[in-house]
């Protein structure tokens, strides 16, 4: 691989990734985005639905179209914020919760079988390469934006 660019293996190495979290999705009639979406509210006190697309990195519309099909399953419901009348929180549901769960396992195991194949210090390695990666796209550091 070391011939490749960076950007190719970051994008095959998370297609194949994305590829696998459906495929468990699939058996049980659900998706990666919605196993993500489930990991990304808050257990308890729900998460105002616009923090939520900023705490996944999604756009609203993307979002919006996750949280119009969870709600329709049950797995989620929209309450109004108490704190901002004009906000609704996004709270999981009893059947969101088990979900949930099965999400959560999911990506537990994912993680401790690359961690009994990788070392600490290469895991290590990959999370600083990432966060280099992440903060200079983020902050807009690789291309000049007035270009």
């Amino acid at each position: 691989m070391k011939d490749k660019t960076i950007d190719y293996i970051l994008r095959t190495t998370w297609l194949a990734v994305q590829k696998m979290y459906n495929e468990e999705a699939a058996k049980f009639e659900s998706t990666m985005a919605t196993g993500f979406t489930l990991l990304s509210i808050d257990r308890e006190e729900g998460t105002p639905s616009t923090a939520l697309g900023p705490k996944m990195g999604m756009e609203a519309t993307s979002l919006s179209r996750i949280l119009k099909t969870m709600e329709a399953k049950g797995l989620i419901e929209r309450k109004p914020n108490p704190k901002d009348g004009r906000g609704v929180i996004i709270s999981l549901t009893d059947f969101g919760l088990e979900k949930r769960a099965y999400s959560r396992e999911k990506v537990l195991t994912f993680n401790e079988a690359i961690k009994s194949k990788v070392s600490e210090e290469k895991l290590n390695s990959f999370y600083e390469v990432a966060e280099v990666i992440n903060d200079m796209v983020l902050n807009k550091k690789i291309y000049n934006q007035n270009d």
